[in-house]
């Protein structure tokens, strides 16, 4: 196993509370950390839409598990996250203690824009896909959202396997309030840090709405109890 007991990183530079002031969001009612019996209840809910569902109570556990649930010399791509870079994967995959073939490194390497644009298309496709999420309904649907589908497309079918994490924080109650959560929360936030990292701003392009899984397996969600992400 790889130790990664120093390699978390939260309250990074780009973590929603240095951009909150910014970009105005309510994080109160979009940002809380539901009851244990709230959490149970919509663990039971993802799970009976065939996601399997593995509860930590830590960034620290969550980033072992995710190291663990990928095998050596796997072909990996991860999308943007602020949670996984809040969890310390960005920094595992730099050390790739693992020797993991890292589609994101392929990606980043390309400088013709037109090879580059192609290999994005591919990495969607790549065994094992990581991404964070922008809100969780207590019935089970589980919802992303990315400006131009680099991240999404991989949700529905193309990754072969999709390992998603997530702190509770992102928990609402029904899908209608997790589709706000991704236009009044996560929206503001992302654009604060696209403007600071690229000097533009972001938009919802595309949603995905994980609803029901058929292949056994092939999705995992990280479910941590803290606040991680957008």
């Amino acid at each position: 196993m790889v130790n990664v007991t120093q390699q978390m990183a939260k309250d990074t530079e780009y973590s929603a509370v240095n951009l909150m002031a910014d970009a105005g969001v309510d994080a109160g009612r979009w940002s809380r950390i539901p009851d244990d019996a709230t959490i149970k209840k919509t663990v039971a809910a993802i799970e009976a839409r065939n996601i399997r569902v593995i509860l930590m109570d830590s960034a620290e556990e969550a980033l072992r598990t995710v190291v663990d649930l990928l095998p050596e010399g796997a072909e990996i791509m991860n999308g943007t996250s602020t949670t996984l870079v809040e969890i310390g994967f960005d920094r595992v995959l730099k050390e790739n203690r693992k020797g993991w073939r890292d589609y994101h490194a392929v990606v980043t390497a390309e400088n013709d824009e037109k090879k580059r644009h192609a290999l994005r298309r591919k990495s969607v496709a790549a065994d094992y896909f990581l991404s964070g999420v922008q809100a969780i309904a207590e019935s089970g649907e589980v919802v992303g959202c990315d400006k131009t589908g680099s991240r999404m497309g991989a949700w529905p079918h193309a990754a072969a396997h999709l390992i998603l994490v997530s702190g509770a924080n992102k928990i609402v109650p029904t899908l209608d309030e997790a589709l706000r959560r991704c236009w009044e929360y996560a929206l503001p936030l992302e654009n604060q840090r696209a403007r600071r990292v690229y000097g533009t701003g972001s938009a919802i392009g595309k949603y995905v709405i994980l609803n029901d899984e058929v292949e056994d397996g092939r999705i995992t969600l990280v479910l941590v109890r803290e606040q991680l992400g957008y």
